[in-house]
């Protein structure tokens, strides 16, 4: 497995190998045991699945809040997508800043996203399927989220200024100006 930092602290982007041939590949998208060896332990107890019908639909930007935060592992089934983190750990040298990286089913890269990250994505093309495995259970009682086009985070979504499609709870997301985090950073350097 390729794994590469991205400047922030635990944010990681992981590309596992695919063996082929003229029947297609196979890829071992996650391993306890790999990524121990590379000081990550993460144990997860749930898979996501959603499909995004058209390109340019965003979802996002999400959190659940502990004691129920969850870190996620991010892959492309089909299509593409623009995956974003924001971190959201007070205390953090990055609080604030986001990190982007399109995925896709061709590149099989991955993003592993630890907990006190808002998390969304933006689709590039129909019919786009996200999978992720999550650490913690889903609880709405915990769900919080920001505004995915907040001018203080200033995610660029590459829309080129097409008007995204969004749901009625992402687009009254709040701002991240006054957010109160629940989140608190505990790692070293980024």
């Amino acid at each position: 497995m390729q794994i590469e930092g991205t400047g922030i602290f635990g944010l990681l982007v992981i590309t596992p190998p695919r063996i082929g041939d003229v029947r297609g590949f196979f890829a071992e998208t996650w391993s306890r045991d790999k990524l121990l060896g590379h000081g990550i332990a993460l144990d997860f107890v749930q898979d996501n699945h959603s499909l995004s019908a058209q390109a340019g639909t965003v979802r996002g930007l999400h959190f659940q809040a502990p004691p129920h935060a969850q870190a996620k592992l991010v892959r492309c089934g089909r299509g593409v997508l623009f995956d974003v983190a924001v971190d959201i750990r007070r205390g953090s040298p990055s609080y604030g800043k986001w990190f982007g990286i399109e995925l896709s089913f061709e590149n099989g890269r991955q993003l592993l996203i630890p907990a006190g990250f808002a998390h969304g994505f933006v689709t590039r093309a129909p019919q786009t399927e996200i999978i992720y495995k999550c650490s913690d259970r889903y609880a709405p009682e915990t769900e919080g989220a920001l505004a995915w086009n907040d001018p203080d985070i200033g995610i660029d979504w590459g829309l080129g200024g097409v008007a995204p499609l969004l749901s009625a709870k992402d687009g009254a997301a709040p701002a991240f100006a006054g957010f109160d985090s629940p989140f608190t950073f505990e790692g070293g350097l980024a």
